[in-house]
């Protein structure tokens, strides 16, 4: 029951959490600030009181090794804000943060000395392959050659640096043990302070904000700024997420965890192309398509799916 109520809570939550953050940018394109303040102060809040019993629960994991994560998680979340703050297609800010893999790849060959088979190697270059193509062709889209640039720059650096915090990741639970609410807590309540180098924008984005058109919230008859009512619901769907994928971690195979997030991405993709009628041609598609394969193959479902047939005849043949 409950892995099916997190895949529900996965594909609901992060869905609905796109569509809402295009709702924003799409309007505002540089409101990306003001969206993760409201996020990180949302799950610090809800951490501080039910993980940290108001700060009276110590933490597991020492503060030095989170200050060193925080940093990185605050680094990868604004430098993807300052890619949306380029006018970005939704669709190809999806499909380049896909692209994880490779990262994750190169580091941990670089850091971890881990080598990976032919399969896994052959289902990288696909991903490359893919985010090149669907990269080259939005390229064609932007009258402005340095923004696509800078657009790939952030994106990349911002692919690299969650990578290395994964892996950095990796090595506290394997010190300390899995303690994913605590650390979902101190990664967005310890960087708040942070956003003081931001106050100016999230200010600007507020005061817009409240200038947009009035809009009454169904059921519930309250009225107020559009703008403020995505935030809203972007903040709760973001929450909603999150815990599903947490749910999902505890309760699953990481290869489980895997395809119904890679699934969620092509969902949401597919909705943004649709409903918002973004750009994407038969070039798109195709590098959507090598994407999509070579991370089904990387997590080698096929394998495991034939596995999981042959087991019944075997058990069989022993009958």
């Amino acid at each position: 029951m409950r892995p099916a109520l997190a895949v529900g809570l996965v594909f609901a939550g992060c869905c609905s959490n796109v569509i809402f953050l295009e709702l924003l940018a799409r309007k505002h394109p540089g409101c990306g600030n003001i969206v993760t303040f409201a996020q990180f102060l949302f799950i610090a809040v809800e951490g501080f009181l039910f993980e940290a019993d108001l700060g009276r629960k110590p933490p597991a994991i020492p503060i030095r090794y989170y200050a060193i994560m925080v940093t990185m998680f605050f680094t990868v979340s604004v430098v993807n804000n300052y890619a949306l703050n380029l006018n970005i297609a939704m669709p190809l800010h999806m499909i380049f943060r896909s692209g994880s893999l490779i990262a994750n790849m190169i580091l941990g060959i670089i850091i971890l000395k881990k080598r990976y088979s032919i399969f896994k190697y052959t289902s990288i270059a696909l991903v490359s392959v893919g985010i090149f193509i669907c990269t080259f062709m939005s390229a064609k889209q932007v009258v402005r050659s340095s923004q696509i640039i800078l657009c790939i720059g952030a994106l990349t650096f911002a692919l690299l640096m969650s990578a290395r915090m994964g892996i950095f990741q990796e090595t506290l639970y394997k010190q300390f043990g899995k303690h994913s609410k605590e650390a979902l807590f101190y990664n967005h309540a310890l960087p708040l302070p942070g956003f003081i180098f931001l106050a100016s924008d999230i200010y600007d984005h507020a005061v817009l904000f409240n200038k947009s058109e009035l809009y009454e919230i169904p059921g519930v008859g309250v009225t107020l700024p559009i703008m403020w009512f995505y935030l809203l619901m972007n903040i709760i769907t973001q929450y909603v997420c999150i815990r599903g994928v947490f749910i999902l971690t505890t309760e699953c195979a990481s290869l489980t965890v895997t395809l119904v997030v890679t699934l969620r991405k092509f969902v949401s993709l597919i909705f943004s192309i649709l409903y918002f009628q973004n750009p994407f041609t038969l070039w798109h598609w195709l590098g959507t398509l090598f994407v999509f394969i070579g991370t089904l193959m990387y997590t080698e479902v096929w394998n495991n799916l034939g596995t999981t047939k042959s087991e019944p005849q075997k058990d069989n043949k022993k009958n």
